[in-house]
């Protein structure tokens, strides 16, 4: 795992003039975005607006009927579901509103399974996974099953889940619906600062006012386009959670590496 800052290359996501309808119903007509390597970008909007649609096009999951959706400059919006698929496992990452960790495995297990799934043998794959639960605060509950992980505890295992195979882009849809105020607060800054630590881009859908405060930047979608899209003027949120989270950048070279509090104390990186 390796840290990077905020690139001022070319975008590394790009969705141009993106169109998708389902029936007669239109979800997006013409969306232009893109994002840079460790920016960070809220979409919100009202229920039916698009911003979910746009998520599952600009992730590969479904393809627009019109537009171009690119990642470092190749077209995956023409990409068989088979490449779609790999893509999404070894170059995207997800987190959703509820986890969806197998509650079957432990939780190194959980986080271990992409790799795992990519043909990683499990030892391996599992020693890696641990790599991330000190930086995120899970030390001691790599054996526990989700079941008795609480809600921060179990998004933060899905945070290392989709940061272990090293992706270009991170998707999270809702990450903090599911959590009491402050628990989500407490992962949304973790997920912005880490994310940016490691020079991934950030796409979140939220309702939530406070979530879209914490990314660089927010569009607002209505019925299928973006009415406004503005830079988060007070970047003090953002550059402290970024400061925390450099603390963890370099995760695998570190024998005593940095970490946030567990849910019961304070959400930033211990100095």
């Amino acid at each position: 795992m390796t840290s990077s800052g905020t690139s001022a290359a070319s975008p590394v996501l790009v969705g141009s003039g993106l169109m998708k309808s389902f029936g007669l119903t239109r979800a997006l007509a013409g969306v232009e975005v893109s994002l840079s390597a460790g920016e960070s970008l809220a979409v919100m909007g009202p229920s039916g607006s698009g911003k979910s649609t746009l998520l599952h096009c600009l992730a590969g999951i479904e393809r627009p009927d019109e537009g171009q959706v690119l990642l470092a400059g190749e077209r995956i919006d023409q990409m068989g579901e088979p490449e779609r698929s790999e893509l999404r496992r070894t170059r995207f990452g997800f987190v959703f509103q509820s986890g969806q960790l197998l509650p079957e495995l432990p939780a190194d297990e959980n986080v271990a399974l992409p790799l795992m799934l990519g043909g990683m043998p499990r030892r391996q794959a599992v020693r890696k996974a641990r790599e991330w639960f000190a930086p995120l605060g899970l030390e001691g509950k790599e054996d526990r099953r989700p079941g008795r992980l609480s809600g921060g505890q179990a998004q933060r295992v899905a945070i290392a889940r989709a940061l272990v195979c090293g992706p270009q882009v991170i998707f999270a849809d809702e990450p903090t619906g599911a959590l009491d105020q402050t628990t989500g607060m407490e992962v949304i800054s973790l997920l912005v600062g880490i994310t940016r630590s490691q020079g991934a881009a950030l796409v979140v859908v939220t309702h939530d006012e406070n979530v879209a405060r914490w990314c660089d930047r927010t569009v607002r979608v209505r019925d299928g386009r973006p009415s406004e899209d503005h830079r988060t003027p007070d970047g003090a949120a953002v550059t402290h959670a970024v400061a925390y989270a450099a603390e963890a950048a370099g995760l695998a070279g570190r024998s005593t590496p940095a970490r946030p509090a567990g849910d019961e104390g304070h959400a930033g990186y211990r100095r």
